[in-house]
């Protein structure tokens, strides 16, 4: 009785093993009947999104690099711009500090002059005034002396010979 226990279960081992196979089988003939194309499809679909992302990066990668030469090579012509513009306001700075201090030597000089003509022109002033007063004192007091009153031609030859002397002896002293 066991070797018939033991040739049942084998045969019913057998025969499971043959059922499980055939249904595998037919499984496996409905999955790629029916859902394999779908499946391939799918992984091809994700496939091809990695590529075109891994594609995408390298662009954006490559663009980042670019943006920077580019964003470098603007900021060094900023920085050079800025330095000119630097440059320019200090030769432009300077340029106008020399005019400034040209005019304003020019504007010295003038009034130097003008001064100096008003100096000369209060100093006429001032001789002529002189030569009147000593003129009418010197008459008065030759009246006084002489007692006579002088012409007037007499008058001016007695102030213009005073003032002659009175001159040089101002110059020479």
């Amino acid at each position: 009785m066991l070797n018939l226990v033991i040739a049942e279960a084998v045969n019913t081992t057998l025969g499971n093993l043959i059922a499980v196979t055939g249904a595998f089988v037919i499984l496996m003939a409905l999955l790629k009947k029916f859902a394999w194309g779908a499946v391939q499809d799918i992984l091809q679909k994700r496939e091809d999104k990695i590529a075109n992302d891994l594609d995408s990066a390298e662009q954006s990668r490559v663009k980042a690099a670019e943006l920077e030469k580019e964003r470098e090579t603007q900021l060094a012509s900023s920085r050079s711009d800025a330095a000119d513009i630097i440059k320019n306001a200090k030769e432009s700075g300077e340029l106008i500090r020399q005019n400034i201090i040209k005019d304003t030597k020019e504007e010295v000089s003038r009034l130097k002059d003008r001064a100096q003509a008003e100096i000369k022109d209060e100093r006429e002033n001032a001789l002529t005034s002189v030569k009147d007063d000593v003129a009418t004192l010197s008459l008065q007091i030759a009246e006084k002396i002489l007692s006579k009153e002088l012409s007037q031609d007499a008058h001016q030859d007695l102030i213009n010979n005073y003032m002659d002397k009175l001159g040089n002896t101002k110059h020479e002293a």
